[in-house]
């Protein structure tokens, strides 16, 4: 039994092993473009007022200069637009230097004298993704700069009226809880430009504090939508290469009518068309170029600062980064659609798997009629994701029209069910040529309509290429499908063929289901925490710690319970009814849909409940080989006293206290093999307790580093007002008294078995949730072992108290054995 846990779970840690390698590599290489300063760049500080620079000792305000520009501004008397960066997580203010260098650049090179101001924030470079305590702060702090910066152009007869952000990461969240501070001016700023930053919600929930805040703003944003319709907000997401945040995240909560909200991916930028990670979006001279583009193109001639009415702001950015023409290598003048070719497709499905389908293409007016089936046994999870009579694979998978212009080909195919984020398929495409001199390349595009997130591929012919089918958001509704376009060469053949991609998708899974695997690994820890406690007070043994972790996955116990919980809550009666109880909204996983955020009510997903299995199975995972881990490194630091320990006894120095101590069991020597045998059950309980605990600690991890990197500055952590998630840790010792007189330890492990539901369906990607459950209800039910004292509880809720008493009962463990072979040598 415990050889075929341990191959069941070593297969499931592989599983896990592959999506999270598919998740960090599994993009294409960076195409991006480094920008480089021609001359060494300055950052000179702002002065603030007194009150400010005690009032926030950590942060600045900084004016980007290089050369002879940076010695003109040197007494800030500045003519030019203001520009003002927001670094995001651990970012530093330098990150400011590609966009100030390039406008800096492309102001020599212009006529007029129409030159920016780009000035930068230093946030002190504060893990605000890790603890969000913070971000009001920085919010209030941003405010002061930017009526700062606007105090530097008084002395101009056309003083600007505002100024631009642009934010990267959560800077752009930054950005937008400006306008949910209570004497916030919203003239003071009209456009801002997001990187990367999720504006749905955040990465990892593992504060109240930042959900809080996510919240205000989220409502400041839907509830006042008309009032902030000329506010001109443009998100732009890196892609694949950003694993850090999502691309679906970066989509803004608004109206379908309100056209001064886009958001868009990187790939689908005009002359950028890559993929960046979540830095490289700051310093990628394809999107910096296009940035800095839409800068000039805003700029009012007579004012020569930027533009207020927002029609020509969207004009200038759906130009820039939407509408700008796609011309095919060689071409001077824009794609026309000359004649039509239509293309049959042919889907082989054997017994509920997707197979390859292949089609050929031909330059002629016609499309060829030879098609190929591969069986590959290609393994499909289409029962796993069955949903309402769909497969996960193509059914229904057909070709639209094909179109013919002048310079070759524009082949186009529709992939109607590919519309799942959880999907991730290998489309390769193949070209032969019969003329390979002065061959034109041929583009590939993957153009998503609900959704501005297109990927073009440009390759040579004849060649073979493979391209990702994946998506960063969910089809809202049955009337798009996915287009797969080829601008083909003259005179070639193309060969495509799709497939699915079972790493990738798990890649997929994990990019968007991944918050709930550390709650899966909480819940099977809990299991075994009540496994643990049922074995002692049946048969007063502790069981040993791999096998109580290996039975923690109980999907009956808790995936089926929820799912029918999420299927009942789907009727209104049931929905009255739990109102009624004040019962608390089952969470859910951030919308996938773009836009989704803006309605009141965002329709729970069927998808994650249905891929929960697979999900248990990786948490439990997790905490099988977490607790092995544990259990090893903790044996590891206990053998390392036992050379010091064999050495005294050698030398006859052994400290004989515990022999001689009254204290019996059943009339035999405190280290007899009974007691032995004690100290072993109660090593396995402290294990147990141990492993339970560790998940708390390794949650709170980044709200510790947080604090740490700021006690130069406070030794308390920056708070919230209007946020009471903290004050509970005060409340943990009250609770678990009162839990613990309650609850005796029979309920306490059936007490569990519930908790396990609550944790399941309250913490989905609320995971510091999980953190509150383990603290204060592992003790509820616990007790020590043996029976030896039922009737008081058990208070070892620091992980700390439970490591040391590990370690004690190991040495315990190591004298014990180097007595045996003392005596044995003796003998």
């Amino acid at each position: 039994m415990k050889v075929a846990a341990v191959a069941f779970y070593a297969f499931a840690l592989g599983l896990l092993g592959v999506g999270v390698l598919e998740l960090l590599t599994g993009f294409e290489e960076n195409r991006c473009s480094m920008t480089y300063m021609f001359e060494y760049p300055e950052y000179r500080r702002v002065a603030l007022p007194r009150r400010l620079a005690r009032l926030y000792p950590a942060y600045g305000l900084y004016l980007y200069g290089e050369g002879l520009y940076a010695q003109e501004t040197r007494a800030l008397k500045l003519t030019g637009a203001p520009v003002l960066f927001l670094p995001g997580n651990a970012g530093s203010y330098k990150q400011a230097r590609s966009l100030g260098s390039v406008a800096l650049r492309k102001a020599e090179s212009r006529e007029g004298g129409l030159h920016f101001n780009v000035f930068t924030v230093d946030f002190n470079e504060e893990l605000v993704a890790l603890y969000g305590g913070s971000l009001l702060r920085q919010t209030h702090f941003l405010h002061e700069s930017i009526k700062a910066i606007l105090r530097l152009y008084k002395h101009l007869k056309t003083p600007p009226q505002s100024v631009v952000l642009v934010g990267h990461s959560m800077g752009g969240v930054v950005a937008r809880a400006l306008f949910t501070l209570p004497r916030f001016n919203t003239s003071l700023v009209n456009l801002i430009i997001t990187q990367a930053s999720p504006h749905l919600a955040p990465v990892l929930a593992l504060d109240p504090y930042l959900l809080d805040f996510y919240s205000t703003v989220r409502q400041k944003w839907v509830n006042q939508a008309n009032k902030l319709r000329n506010i001109t907000v443009l998100s732009v997401g890196g892609g694949y290469r950003d694993y850090q945040v999502r691309s679906g995240l970066i989509a803004l909560p608004c109206p379908s009518a309100d056209h001064n909200k886009l958001s868009l991916v990187a790939t689908a930028v005009p002359r950028t068309w890559v993929s960046t990670d979540h830095l490289s979006i700051v310093w990628c001279k394809e999107l910096v170029l296009a940035t800095v583009r839409a800068f000039f193109d805003l700029i009012d001639p007579e004012t020569r600062q930027f533009t207020e009415n927002p029609e020509k702001k969207m004009a200038v950015l759906n130009h820039h980064f939407i509408r700008h023409p796609v011309r095919m290598p060689g071409e001077t003048q824009d794609t026309s659609i000359s004649s039509l070719v239509v293309v049959s497709v042919v889907l082989c499905l054997q017994e509920g798997q997707a197979k390859y389908f292949l089609f050929a293409l031909s330059s002629r007016r016609k499309a060829y009629s030879h098609f190929y089936c591969r069986s590959d046994n290609l393994v499909s999870l289409a029962s796993l994701w069955r949903q309402k009579s769909q497969t996960l694979g193509f059914a229904g998978l057909t070709a639209s029209d094909v179109t013919v212009n002048s310079s070759g080909l524009l082949h186009t195919i529709e992939l109607q069910h590919f519309h799942q984020v959880y999907q991730a398929f290998r489309i390769t495409v193949g070209s032969q040529c019969k003329v390979h001199k002065d061959r034109l390349p041929s583009v590939y595009r993957i153009s998503v309509p609900w959704f501005r997130e297109d990927s073009l591929t440009t390759v040579s012919v004849p060649s073979v290429t493979e391209i990702s089918g994946m998506l960063h958001t969910s089809r809202p509704d049955n009337n798009s499908g996915v287009l797969l376009q080829l601008h083909t060469a003259p005179n070639c053949q193309y060969k495509v063929s799709i497939r699915i991609s079972f790493p990738r998708m798990l890649g997929q899974i994990l990019r968007f289901c991944g918050p709930i695997v550390p709650v899966y690994t909480a819940v099977t820890l809990l299991l075994a925490w009540g496994g643990q406690l049922s074995s002692i007070l049946k048969s007063r043994r502790a069981v040993d710690m791999s096998q109580v972790v290996s039975k923690g996955l109980q999907p009956h116990k808790v995936n089926l319970p929820v799912y029918i919980l999420h299927i009942l809550l789907s009727y209104s009666g049931f929905q009255e009814v739990w109102s009624i109880l004040c019962l608390p909204p089952m969470d859910n996983l951030p919308s996938t849909l773009p836009d989704g955020t803006f309605h009141s009510v965002v329709p729970a997903k069927e998808w994650p409940h249905l891929l929960s299995p697979l999900l248990y199975i990786l948490g439990a995972a997790v905490a099988y080989w977490g607790s092995t881990l544990l259990c090893f490194i903790i044996r590891l630091f206990s053998l390392i006293l036992a050379p010091q320990t064999h050495k005294e006894a050698e030398n006859g120095r052994m400290d004989a206290k515990p022999l001689d101590q009254s204290k019996e069991c059943n009339g035999t020597p405190l280290l007899s093999e009974c007691a032995l045998q004690e100290v072993r059950d109660d090593l396995q309980f402290h294990l147990c307790l141990s492993s339970l605990f560790t998940l708390p600690v390794m949650l709170s991890a980044p709200s510790l580093i947080h604090w740490i990197r700021n006690l130069r500055y406070s030794i308390k952590m920056a708070s919230v007002e209007y946020v009471n998630g903290k004050p509970l840790a005060c409340l943990y010792p009250l609770i678990l008294f009162l839990f613990s007189l309650y609850f005796s330890p029979s309920k306490g492990s059936r007490c569990l078995n519930i908790l396990t539901l609550f944790l399941c369906a309250q913490c989905r990607t609320f995971v510091f949730r999980a953190e509150v459950h383990i603290l204060i209800f592992s003790d509820t039910s616990g007790s020590t072992h043996k029976g030896h004292a039922r009737e008081r509880p058990f208070f070892s809720s620091k992980s700390v108290t439970s490591l040391m008493k590990l370690f004690k009962h190991l040495v315990v463990l190591i004298r014990a054995e180097v007595d045996k072979q003392i005596y044995a040598k003796k003998s």
